[in-house]
């Protein structure tokens, strides 16, 4: 286990997507919007979390088979175009305060 890997900017930035993602599925779930929102965000969830479980357990060292920071970084960009695209719609169709505040 890399202890340090949580405390560095990596691993806070993952940990700062994580917080997010759940608090916008959260968001989605509550307001019983399209499954189009929950499930993009509680994919971002779960992607996240085994991005993160793999630096934090230095699987990406035993694994070498793929380029494990251009899989990430692959993911972040994917994720982020996704998301922007969703958020927008719902922010558009805002069909009550729940959707509008996963949207932003």
């Amino acid at each position: 286990v890399d202890s340090a890997f949580p405390r560095s900017l990596r691993g806070s930035i993952k940990i700062a997507r994580m917080l997010l993602a759940w608090v916008m599925f959260f968001c989605f779930v509550g307001s019983r919007s399209r499954g189009m929102y929950t499930a993009l965000a509680g994919m971002e969830v779960v992607i996240t979390t085994l991005f993160f479980l793999l630096y934090l357990l230095k699987l990406d060292k035993r694994m070498t088979w793929l380029l494990w920071p251009l899989a990430d970084i692959f993911n972040s960009v994917i994720a982020a175009l996704f998301l922007l695209v969703v958020c927008l719609f719902a922010v558009v169709i805002k069909t009550n305060k729940a959707t509008l505040a996963g949207g932003v």
